[in-house]
């Protein structure tokens, strides 16, 4: 894992495609911006750990219904 430091006001760039600049830090709360291509997804991390298992469960019941 690569850790930076940045101010605010400073970005960094992903692949030449994806920048993150801090906009804002307030106490222990940092805010980011992100600008991406529209074809890359960005999510958070805990809405994307709560997405996949309810994506399973649809998928789960749809098969169960359809085997019957």
């Amino acid at each position: 894992m690569l850790v930076l430091t940045r101010k605010v006001g400073s970005s960094i760039l992903i692949d030449g495609q994806i920048k993150i600049q801090v906009v804002q830090i307030k106490g222990r709360q940092v805010r980011l911006g992100i600008s991406a291509p529209k074809e890359t997804k960005v999510h958070r991390e805990e809405i994307q750990h709560k997405a996949v298992p309810e994506k399973r469960e649809l998928h789960t019941s749809h098969q169960e219904s359809l085997s019957l």
